[in-house]
């Protein structure tokens, strides 16, 4: 399979998946987002790989969602429906990558933000360069965090840090996440993906099947509550998205002055 947002490199056991749009800072575009549901999709076919790595192209690991997609923009002129089905591409997105067979690693270069964040919370392991920084600035726009991602937050760091982080906004240094548990590991910038490697060599040189059956369990017991909960969070984002907030929002991200009064 091929793809324009993406690349895919096997290697024995272990196989590494960059986002592949540096010159936007791997924004998620809806394009991107397709593709990576994808990608997720055909490891279920793919027995010989054991790990995979997630990573980014360039500086940053993903800035968020592509606020500037043209893509997105025909979305949100469209009809409630149309919308709706649109929004559910994130949800669908991030279930795909949590429920892949393989054990996975997200390698974290630069910022992840928003989305990205999210993808790297439905990895198994997250390493960190000494110079990333993680956040979910979704409040700023005036809406809830989506992409039923708020649980995995809270599993990672604990109810009253994920209150404050996905409130406030704030982006966390690599130190604090270590602290906090979001990070498994922290790596200089120049040996990330050595580090990533080297801890896909533990997982990738285990028996895969018990492993396989481990990760399924754990997750099944993790996630038991997840969709009775945030089975309606696009539906929480649409109707924030008609607030007031979202739309000065961006408006100012877009750098769109409002006309004057006739």
């Amino acid at each position: 399979m091929e793809y324009r947002n993406l690349l895919i490199q096997r290697e024995g056991h272990v196989a590494v998946v960059t986002l592949n749009r540096p010159e936007a800072g791997n924004a998620l575009s809806l394009e991107l987002m397709r593709e990576l549901e994808k990608a997720a999709l055909s490891f279920r076919e793919d027995t010989e790989t054991r790990v995979v790595i997630f990573t980014g192209a360039g500086k940053h690991f993903s800035v968020g969602a592509d606020l500037k997609d043209p893509e997105q923009a025909l979305v949100h002129a469209a009809p409630l429906i149309a919308r709706q089905r649109s929004f559910h591409l994130g949800p669908r997105m991030i279930r795909a990558l949590r429920e892949m067979d393989q054990v996975t690693i997200a390698a974290i270069n630069g910022a992840a933000m928003g989305g990205a964040a999210c993808i790297a919370s439905a990895l198994d392991f997250r390493i960190g360069a000494e110079d990333c920084l993680v956040g979910y600035p979704e409040s700023g726009l005036g809406i809830p965090l989506s992409w039923v991602s708020l649980p995995l937050c809270v599993r990672l760091v604990g109810p009253a840090r994920a209150k404050r982080w996905v409130m406030t906004g704030e982006k966390l240094s690599a130190k604090t996440l270590l602290d906090w548990g979001f990070l498994d590991e922290v790596a200089a910038p120049d040996e990330l993906l050595k580090s990533a490697r080297e801890m896909a060599a533990v997982y990738a040189g285990r028996p895969p099947v018990a492993v396989q059956m481990i990760k399924r369990s754990v997750n099944a017991l993790a996630t038991a509550l997840d969709d009775a909960i945030m089975h309606m969070d696009s539906d929480q984002v649409l109707l924030a998205e008609t607030g007031e907030d979202f739309k000065e929002a961006i408006r100012a991200f877009l750098g769109i002055a409002e006309e004057p009064n006739p």
